[in-house]
């Protein structure tokens, strides 16, 4: 092999790893490297994304999707700072994501440069977040090593981000060495003996609840639903895995997240063995940390976790397991009970409860108009039950953070990945903006439909990635509410300062106009009856479409109203004001 350049060699080990998609904003720090992408565009595709932000996401979703690292690329000081949102998402998420910098030459380094930043300080383990490793790669016959080592380091253990910095004067120098070799995620196996404790353990319990939650592939979720079936195990996915397990299947419990099923949290404490499978039992899955106690839990714990520094370091629990999802699920699901077991009603009423609190949408969540109590003239249950109808079974659902994306989590049931694959893009991290660029990455990555839901925050958050859609022959679903504020921060606001709005309000665009005008399909639905017929309309298209709904501010959550959250402050107020006197 003749000599190229390190840009080349850089572009030719991710198509090596796998990589047929990258997805950045460009910069002069790495020219090379587009000159690279420019000369193997036959084997990978660069997508100019319009915001490191837009991109960061994008390539978090490919690895959500994937299983292996999404690779995003961008240039130093401003371009690496706006991607830390997608890196800080991959991380909390346990996403393997690659993030490549093109950074200042190594003969000005150190003397704060044009846009100099010291990537090992900003995104390495001292920020408690952000990314598992940060690499300089200062010689170009070490670019291949660099490259296995991200790959691995962020797919091994619990998955997350690796950083690789990459001065441009090292990208135009010339090597001879080869690209490594493909290399895969180690996948640690469950032993015998544990196998045999949770035995034991579920042998002596008479209440478990399955807790699933983390990356699964579709034979792993499989393997997950043959362990629930044969024990009749209640299964409730963790926040923002909700495609963990189907929600279809009459074991399944909910999911455990935010806005809870309040049966569901009692069902939870009231739990005398919880297994924890792939889920890092973060805050927004135990209820700050209530439903189960840190750092010990009442119910017995079994945690099992592909990264064993997460094992046993929030929760004490009472069988640690260092397994991948799964090898664990497989091993389990060999296993079966000796006869009937003691828990089925439970496990039967787990569901119940489960179908109860998505009943509470009533006929509407059929698509059948109207629905009794309905809120006119538009009723989320019904949108959400009409978007359920009319998808199909494979899309894509995404959202970003903010109230609206309760009506999916409360009201939308997501096949499992055991049906085909990941059906469900959303930032446990609580990112805004997630949705939209997760949406076409997904369009543009597998062409399954995708389905957006957003805010009118979020939207605005990363909108102009529209333009990415359309110049790149990605499209998606995208469906605008806008309640002109920012729903959450006043949900929060009214419950302890009512009546006190600071900050929340939004002056919004025209977003019809404004995706029309990236190339986008759109029109506004005023009355719930409309929204089928604008659905069907945007599945039939051959471009992307988003669809508006002005909705009343007061209905803010799946809940209480607007004037509900307020009288509640109200009373809180009133209460301290009595407990100070």
């Amino acid at each position: 092999m003749s000599a190229i350049t390190a840009g080349h060699l850089l572009v030719r080990c991710l198509v090596e790893q796998g990589v047929e998609v990258a997805f950045g904003v460009p910069g002069e720090s790495f020219l090379d490297v587009l000159d690279g992408f420019h000369a193997c565009r036959d084997r990978i595709r660069f997508v100019a994304c319009r915001q490191e932000g837009g991109a960061a996401f994008m390539a978090e979703a490919q690895g959500k999707l994937t299983g292996r690292p999404g690779v995003c690329i961008v240039t130093r000081g401003p371009g690496a700072t706006n991607a830390a949102i997608g890196v800080h998402t991959a991380f909390q998420d346990s996403t393997p994501l690659v993030l490549l910098v093109g950074d200042v030459g190594g003969d000005v380094r150190d003397r704060e440069a044009f846009q100099e930043i010291d990537f090992a300080a900003m995104f390495g383990p001292s920020c408690k977040g952000l990314a598992k490793r940060v690499e300089r790669v200062d010689e170009a016959d070490r670019i291949p090593e660099a490259v296995q080592r991200a790959f691995a380091t962020a797919m091994n253990g619990r998955p997350g981000p690796v950083v690789l910095v990459l001065p441009e004067d090292m990208l135009v120098r010339r090597t001879e060495a080869l690209p490594g070799a493909r290399v895969e995620a180690v996948k640690p196996a469950i032993g015998r003996d544990d196998v045999l404790a949770v035995e034991a353990l579920l042998r002596a319990a008479t209440r478990p609840l399955v807790i699933a939650g983390g990356g699964w592939s579709p034979a792993g979720a499989a393997a997950l639903q043959r362990f629930a079936e044969a024990w009749h195990l209640p299964v409730g996915n963790a926040f923002r895995f909700q495609d963990a397990f189907d929600n279809h299947h009459p074991l399944y419990a909910g999911d455990i997240g935010i806005g809870v099923n309040p049966r569901l949290a009692q069902r939870v404490r009231d739990s005398d063995l919880v297994i924890a499978i792939g889920a890092r039992l973060g805050e927004m899955t135990t209820g700050g940390y209530t439903l189960l106690e840190a750092p010990r839990p009442k119910q017995t714990l079994i945690h099992i976790h592909p990264g064993a520094d997460e094992l046993n370091r929030v929760y004490h629990a009472d069988r640690a397991i260092n397994a991948s999802s799964e090898s664990a699920a497989a091993a389990l699901a060999a296993l079966a009970p000796d006869g009937p077991v003691a828990w089925a009603d439970w496990a039967d009423a787990a569901n119940a409860d489960y179908r109860a609190h998505v009943a509470a949408a009533g006929p509407g969540a059929a698509g059948t108009l109207p629905r009794p109590g309905a809120t006119e003239p538009i009723d989320m249950p019904t949108i959400i039950g009409i978007a359920q109808r009319l998808l199909p079974p494979d899309a894509v659902v995404t959202n970003g953070a903010g109230n609206f994306a309760s009506w999916i989590h409360r009201y939308f049931r997501f096949r499992g990945i055991a049906a085909g694959g990941k059906t469900q893009l959303a930032p446990t991290a609580g990112a805004m903006g997630y949705g939209v660029p997760a949406g076409i990455a997904a369009n543009l990555l597998t062409g399954r439909v995708a389905f957006t839901i957003a805010g009118d925050g979020d939207f605005l958050m990363n909108g102009q990635e529209l333009a990415t859609a359309v110049g790149h022959g990605a499209k998606s679903i995208i469906l605008v509410l806008d309640n002109g504020m920012y729903g959450t921060i006043r949900m929060h606001q009214e419950r302890n300062y009512p009546g006190r709005v600071s900050g929340t309000g939004l002056s919004n665009p025209d977003f019809c106009a404004l995706a029309r005008a990236y190339g986008y399909a759109a029109e506004t639905v005023e009355r719930t009856a409309d929204f089928e017929r604008a659905l069907a309309d945007a599945l039939a298209r051959d471009r992307g479409t988003l669809i508006a709904i002005a909705l009343s501010p007061q209905i803010l959550t799946t809940g209480p109203t607007l004037d509900d959250l307020r009288q509640e402050g109200l009373r809180r107020q009133s209460v301290r004001s009595a407990e100070g006197g």
